[in-house]
């Protein structure tokens, strides 16, 4: 297993999340190429985003089948601009690649908004630290285990 994904299965273990981390056949860079290996739904995967809100990290899950909104994303978290993090900007503040954010397992916790459409998903999946690595949680254990800010995301296509 990945160094990264021993970090955020033990994470996991110390949150008391029954979901482990498994090996996926391929990277999953995208929701829609982790969606086709685990054979469901686009918008049942967790997209870990980062954003640079301000200078600091943003850790946003959304549905994979949404888009992210870095206007309202602003407004919800007080900051006067969201916008994409940089790869570098990504492993600093996370210690993980882009295509594969876990929720947790990062060097400090990340203030985190999780996407109100993952609740429409009785399991949802979520990257495990690589991109050949995800695990199962539902959406209130997401909201629980990051100490995450429901609220709607986004809308549309990815």
């Amino acid at each position: 297993m990945h160094p990264n994904a021993v970090t955020v299965a033990q994470a996991l273990a110390g949150l008391g999340v029954a979901g482990t981390v498994r090996a996926l056949p391929e990277p999953a860079p995208t929701a829609a190429t982790a969606a086709a290996q685990l054979g469901c739904e686009v918008g049942a995967i967790a997209n870990s985003l980062v954003f640079d809100a301000d200078g600091r990290p943003l850790l946003v899950l959304t549905s994979g089948a949404h888009r992210a909104d870095t206007f309202a994303l602003a407004s919800l978290v007080g900051a006067s601009q969201v916008k994409r993090a940089t790869p570098e900007f990504v492993r600093q503040h996370t210690g993980q690649p882009i295509g594969g954010v876990a929720p947790v397992g990062h060097p400090h916790p990340l203030r985190t908004v999780v996407d109100v459409e993952l609740s429409r998903h009785d399991v949802v999946w979520a990257a495990g630290g690589h991109p050949h690595y995800v695990f199962p949680t539902t959406y209130d254990e997401l909201l629980r285990i990051t100490a995450g800010e429901a609220a709607e995301v986004g809308e549309g296509k990815a």
